[in-house]
């Protein structure tokens, strides 16, 4: 007898709990550290302008930013690392020496 012994691998199945798609424990740590961040920069504006409404604003965008610059897509790639990736290969070397020969008459 022989048997069928073929391995089935589901699709999408994830190795870490996420809070929702493309979110999880790592990119809540990042958005909270952003957000602190901004919160410090948004109490230095406050203080110097006294401007309740622009505070407000200020750190409600700077909270939504950060959670979509760390969400992941399906390809597994937030924008914050392609924003890494572009960074990394404009500083890699783009000139490639070469001779230039006569072309075949």
């Amino acid at each position: 007898m022989k048997q069928n012994e073929s391995l089935y691998i589901p699709l999408g199945l994830k190795t870490r709990t996420e809070l929702f798609e493309g979110f999880g424990k790592e990119e809540l740590i990042k958005s909270v550290i952003v957000t602190l961040v901004a919160g410090g920069i948004d109490t230095i504006i406050y203080m110097l302008t006294k401007n309740v409404s622009f505070a407000v604003v200020f750190i409600l965008c700077s909270i939504s930013a950060s959670v979509m610059m760390f969400t992941k897509d399906i390809t597994n790639i937030s924008a914050y690392d392609q924003i890494k990736f572009m960074i990394r290969f404009a500083k890699s070397q783009k000139v490639y020496r070469y001779r230039y020969l006569k072309e075949l008459e």
